[in-house]
């Protein structure tokens, strides 16, 4: 088996631990399990239900891979040893990719399990930006398991995930990962996260802690025995009757489907027909699809599902409740935009009255400044002020528009674009440059978009969104730019290099020539006397066009430009390394003592880089 096979069943197997827990879990019958699994802040789920289905065959392949791969282990070493010898096979994999069809490409067999208990697969990315995501998913979970990288340590991310379990009341299991690298270090991790209240068995607390890999699959079982076992011992349960509960994990928009969301319910059981209530949306499901995209026709508690049938897209984190009428959900949507619109009204209304203060101050003062000068006097000064207050020069606006830069963001998913604008927040640096938010969503770049940001002078950023060919035209037509990224932190940076092409440039001197001064004197020149220095140059070269500066005790004196470079009596342009010269200043009211240097430097610019620090 050689490498690139090799690594694609590791990741498999790792994705697809949590569907290993039910070759652990027939001791107790626990039909349904939920967990929400991040890199950095990952979080599991157990509520059991005692409806029994089918596990999928997407997982019971990966089982099955996983037990060949743990039996043949010898083998898999001895033929990974021998890779290098024979001819590589490349196995093609995409997104969408099926079971079917990778075990097709990698010559393997499909091993289904019997039917037993289904585990739901959520993941929080483990990436700085995605906090509310992350804490979200906290709030949605029974049980969390903190990933700690052994060699890395204790990282922000880490002790952000820490405290919204603690927020949540939800118990703890630590993963300590890589493990299989010689660098690692779990006894560090474990008594680095002693200063966080987050104390190990190992330690006299009762917060399992299990060493595992990724890479090569070490201990992943035992983490999944580790999980089963506590939540055993919780007893956790789900109500499957009832009206629907449930929270929206991520929303979208679909072209053909319209407002789609990803949602898991948390109690009743879903079927279409349903009226859903979810912040100030409403839906009455048309359709619903489990995680691999397959119709369904009911979704139980703990289990995630696809909700088409949308009036509007609700935000991720929203609570979907179920009401008995089309009616009555218009009704709730009402009453909350209601009160969103009061709470509005009342923000407004504290501002206004923040200004009025701030004017009747500015009158105040205005009054006291005034109040003594006789009315021509005081009529005088406000001509004077206002005269000031002139307009702006084209340049002056150009210069002061170049100072701005609005924007428009639109992401995949709601969750994405909370997480830019989150980062946003974070903008301090608006003394260099203005960062100015036009207009954000979800869902592909549009034409009103493009006219947006022709309106507003702006760039568009999109994040896992498309750009047809028609808007991309009209947006080159309108000299308008539209950056597309994959990656959140490669939209900031591009996003920060932006802000930087907005400053004016910095200029940086750069030394030539440096010389000492070993004598001076006098020389007459028509009428008056011009001061000379003797100098020896010491390092680079002085070059008569550039730019000199007069140094003495460390602080500089003067500024400017040569009026004569001379060699003996001739007149040179460039004096080099160890060479004397006299020279004389444009500046004749300098005086020069023994003793002081000049340098000879060239200014060149240089482009500014912007102060803000997002923070990753």
């Amino acid at each position: 088996m050689n490498q690139k096979i090799l690594k694609v069943e590791s990741l498999l197997r790792f994705h697809t631990i949590c569907r290993q827990l039910h070759s652990l879990g027939q001791r107790k019958t626990l039909s349904q399990w939920r967990h929400v699994f991040s890199s950095a802040c990952p979080m599991w789920t157990a509520q059991p239900y005692t409806r029994p289905w089918q596990t999928d065959a997407l997982f019971g392949a990966a089982l099955s891979q996983y037990r060949l791969l743990v039996t043949k282990k010898e083998e898999r070493s001895r033929k990974s040893q021998l890779s290098s010898t024979k001819s590589k096979k490349e196995v093609e994999v995409w997104i969408g990719m099926t079971v079917e069809e990778l075990a097709s490409a990698m010559e393997k067999d499909i091993v289904s399990l019997p039917s037993g208990e289904k585990i739901t697969f959520l993941d929080t990315p483990g990436h700085a930006a995605f906090s509310a995501m992350r804490a979200r998913g906290a709030q949605v979970t029974d049980i969390v398991i903190l990933v700690v990288a052994a060699d890395d340590g204790v990282m922000k991310q880490t002790v952000e995930s820490i405290q919204h379990a603690k927020d949540a009341q939800v118990p703890i299991v630590l993963a300590i990962n890589k493990c299989d690298k010689a660098e690692a270090d779990p006894e560090k991790v474990k008594k680095e996260l002693l200063a966080y209240d987050v104390v190990c068995e190992d330690y006299g607390g009762d917060v399992q802690a299990v060493h595992v890999s990724a890479l090569t699959g070490d201990n992943l079982m035992a983490l999944a025995e580790a999980t089963i076992t506590l939540a055993e011992m919780l007893e956790l349960k789900a109500d499957p009757t009832g009206l629907v509960e449930g929270t929206v994990i991520e929303s979208f928009t679909d072209k053909g489907r319209g407002p789609v969301t990803t949602a898991i319910i948390q109690r009743g059981t879903l079927r279409k027909g349903s009226i859903l209530v979810a912040g100030k949306s409403w839906a009455k499901v048309r359709l619903m699809f489990d995680e691999n995209g397959k119709t369904i026709n009911e979704a139980c508690p703990s289990m995630p599902v696809g909700i088409i049938g949308w009036r509007d897209l609700p935000s991720a984190g929203d609570e979907i409740l179920e009401v008995e009428s089309e009616p009555r959900a218009r009704e709730v949507v009402d009453w909350r935009k209601y009160e969103q619109e009061q709470e509005k009204n009342k923000e407004d209304l504290k501002m206004i009255e923040e200004k009025r203060k701030e004017h009747q101050e500015a009158h105040r003062k205005a009054r006291e400044k005034y109040g003594t000068l006789h009315w021509k006097e005081r009529s005088f000064i406000k001509y004077q002020e206002k005269k000031k207050q002139k307009l702006l020069k084209p340049k002056e606006k150009a210069e002061r528009d170049s100072n701005v830069l609005p924007i428009i963001i639109k992401g995949d998913v709601d969750g994405s674009v909370e997480a830019i604008l989150n980062i946003m927040d974070t903008y301090d640096a608006s003394h260099e440059c203005e960062l100015e938010l036009v207009h954000f969503g979800v869902g592909d770049i549009s034409e009103n978009d493009v006219n947006l940001a022709e309106t507003f002078h702006g760039v568009i950023y999109g994040f896992n969104v498309n750009a047809g060919n028609v808007i991309q035209q009209s947006a080159a037509k309108k000299g308008v730019k539209i950056k597309l990224h994959k990656i959140i932190y490669r939209l900031i940076e591009d996003l920060q290099g932006e802000l930087s092409s907005r400053l004016p440039c910095t200029v940086e001197e750069h030394v030539v020539g440096e010389a000492s001064i070993l004598a001076t004197f006098s020389v007459t020149e028509g009428k008056k006397k011009v001061p000379v220095a003797g100098c020896r140059v010491q390092k680079g070269q002085l070059e008569k066009p550039k730019k000199f500066k007069l140094i003495r005790n460390g602080h500089v004196i003067w500024k400017g430009s040569l009026t004569s470079l001379k060699h003996h009596k001739d007149d040179i342009s460039i004096i080099k390394t160890g060479m004397d010269c006299g020279l004389s200043l444009d500046d004749e009211k300098i005086e020069f003592i023994v003793g002081d240097e000049i340098v000879c430097y060239e200014e060149k610019e240089v482009l500014a880089k912007t102060s803000w620090d997002p923070g990753f």
